[in-house]
């Protein structure tokens, strides 16, 4: 960040009685020190955990509508949850090119504070009372891109500051709630930089057909890309429900997501199955 002028960190609550169960939304802007929050489960305790990235465009994130919310409901279903707050400067310096890591040049800081987190909750697993075989990753739009990421990139995209560096940063379950950024909007074309492969972990996938900032083809190439690698995969395309519903009631069917990822969840084994 040398030699640019970063605003500060900012709080912004938004509201559109249309939308987003007609509650506002608290964004936070010009993210430059990541930090992460750990949500102990209520309940018994299942062993898993899950670490949620909030979505915004990789400008500003929504902390709450695709953050905390999410943690409220991994909690209620015994899982340790960690909402990651990456970085999201709002500036052209989001990038990182000087990286002496054998990766692409031009690494999203976020994608550095994703694996970054992963390593630490797997580092601190005995304290956390998790399973360090338990660990995945949940994110929304934004954030489910870097659901993809951290599913297939596990190369550090930094350079190694200390021995938890050395820890697996690979998900061991992935969910992605409307993911952006994987089609690169030239007919059927992917991100290139996502190479699915066997160790891409099981996914999870949900998006409304109407969604009018990521479209459906979003989900539709990744879910082919995981289908190719052999990878299990659950897909749900519902008609209804847009962008950005979150957790939130919608009126529609999508709203039943997330009793979908429970049981999808417990059919994996990430959680244990009703006695």
């Amino acid at each position: 960040m040398k030699g640019i002028s970063q605003p500060p960190e900012a709080v912004a609550v938004s509201t559109a009685p249309d939308r987003f169960g007609g509650l506002p939304v608290t964004s936070v802007k010009n993210v430059t020190i990541p930090t992460l929050t750990v949500y102990p489960p209520k309940g018994p305790h299942s062993g898993a955990a899950l670490v949620v990235f909030p979505g915004g465009g990789f400008q500003e994130l929504a902390i709450d509508l695709e953050g905390t919310e999410a943690c409220d409901w991994a909690t209620s279903k015994g899982m340790t949850c960690i909402v990651s707050k990456y970085r999201v400067p709002n500036s052209d310096d989001h990038y990182d090119g000087a990286c002496d890591c054998h990766v692409t040049p031009k690494i999203r800081r976020a994608l550095q504070d994703a694996q970054r987190t992963i390593r630490l909750v797997r580092s601190r697993a005995r304290a956390l009372g998790i399973d360090p075989h338990r660990i995945g990753v949940m994110g929304f739009s934004a954030g489910g891109y870097l659901v993809a990421e951290t599913s297939n990139v596990f190369q550090p995209a930094y350079t190694p500051v200390d021995a938890v560096d050395q820890i697996s940063s690979r998900p061991d379950f992935a969910i992605a709630v409307y993911p952006g950024h994987i089609w690169r909007g030239q007919g059927w074309d992917e991100d290139p930089s996502l190479h699915v492969t066997r160790q891409t972990p099981p996914t999870f996938i949900v998006q409304a057909w109407d969604d009018e900032v990521d479209g459906i083809r979003q989900s539709l190439i990744y879910a082919h890309m995981l289908e190719d690698a052999g990878v299990p995969a659950e897909v749900h395309l519902f008609a209804k429900g847009g962008h950005a519903f979150g957790l939130r009631p919608t009126g529609h069917p999508v709203s039943q997501w997330p009793g979908l990822a429970e049981a999808w969840l417990r059919e994996t084994g990430m959680l244990p199955r009703p006695s």
